[in-house]
């Protein structure tokens, strides 16, 4: 039977390329070899034309010391590859110049097999930094921070040598390799949304809107049983989305769990019920703001365990099965070592993306 479907599985999905880089030197205090991972057809090419006029201010702007290493990608999951190579190589940074699916695939590049990627002739110290030069069509983690979409701002914080630890979230899904997302984890229609907008990438931040509307075709609502932290189980009926978020933004500025925040530790957890497409469209702008909390449709949850489970007899339109996988997931804490965080997807008819 079909499994749950998973977008951007961590397993590369195109051949074993070659790393091909473009080293330039040029003048700051951060030191060290740096290896931009430059998604040049993000936001339908506009990310490889302006990471070309930003390239000459770049190189002002890091130190003699500093190797500035340029690898565009070729395809889907090739920034995983590219990511994994520079850390074993040694890199002192990664800096994913894109949107968030090119930073999600750095991200997912920083693990192999469930553990962290090591350098191979380095310190058992040594680690390699995770950065962010938002080009992309939404660029919803850096909305959480406060960054402006401008790039020069990111050179300067990279060229400051600024750093700050922030939680991952880590997707385990029976025997397959585990996954991961900084940004948020969907279920459902906010799932189909994110896979539906990649075809509409051409009216730039209303792709998400259009994508929306598309999933809503064909959709049906879920019941689902719902426990928090190991409690008493909830029936949650006529499900439309859930949200698992990390930070606070997706679908291009929507900002869907507006109290998340990704260095405490914790999911917000966001529970969408009986949405229609015109719902949608009337509290389009409670989206956008945060707002929405206060609909009556609308629930809320802070949690580090999630299970889910589907009630019998709940339609369902994709992967039908009634194996029950579980996907687990796990953050690291800056402080606070490993809090778990699970999603037990018991009656896996599940449609799930995460960023």
């Amino acid at each position: 039977m079909a499994q749950p479907s998973f977008l951007r599985y961590e397993n590369s999905m195109v051949p074993d390329l070659p790393l091909v880089r473009t080293t330039y030197r040029g003048a700051s205090t951060c030191g060290g070899d740096i290896v931009f991972v430059v998604n040049p057809r993000g936001a339908n090419g506009r990310t490889g034309e302006e990471w070309k006029k930003l390239l000459p201010y770049l190189r002002s702007r890091l130190s003699n010391d500093c190797n500035i290493c340029q690898s565009l990608t070729s395809g889907p999951s090739h920034a995983i590859d590219i990511t994994r190579e520079a850390i074993q190589e040694g890199a002192d940074a990664v800096i994913a110049v894109g949107g968030d699916g090119t930073l999600h695939e750095v991200v997912n590049g920083f693990f192999w097999a469930g553990k962290p990627v090591c350098a191979q002739d380095r310190a058992p110290t040594h680690t390699t930094a995770l950065g962010l030069i938002p080009l992309g069509t939404g660029s919803d983690f850096a909305r959480t921070f406060g960054w402006k979409d401008d790039p020069h701002e990111a050179v300067e914080r990279i060229a400051k040598g600024l750093k700050s630890r922030v939680d991952v979230g880590v997707i385990s899904k029976g025997s397959s390799e585990p996954h991961y997302f900084i940004n948020d984890a969907d279920i459902h229609l906010s799932a189909k949304a994110g896979y539906y907008a990649s075809m509409y990438k051409r009216y730039g931040k209303l792709c998400y809107v259009f994508g929306t509307l598309r999933g809503f075709i064909g959709h049906n609502n879920r019941d689902l049983k719902i426990r928090i932290n190991g409690g008493e189980w909830e029936i949650f009926p006529k499900v439309t989305s859930l949200c698992i978020g990390n930070a606070k933004f997706f679908g291009g500025g929507m900002k869907i769990t507006p109290n998340a925040d990704p260095r405490n530790g914790n999911f917000e957890v966001v529970i969408l019920q009986d949405f229609k497409w015109y719902d949608f469209i009337i509290k389009l702008n409670k989206l956008y703001t945060g707002r929405h909390l206060s609909e009556k449709n609308v629930c809320l949850r802070r949690a580090l365990t999630i299970e889910v489970e589907e009630i019998v007899g709940s339609d369902g339109i994709y992967s039908y099965t009634s194996v029950a996988v579980t996907a687990i997931f796990t953050m690291t804490n800056k402080d606070e070592g490993k809090y778990k965080k699970e999603l037990n997807w018991t009656k896996g008819k599940g449609y799930i993306l995460s960023r």
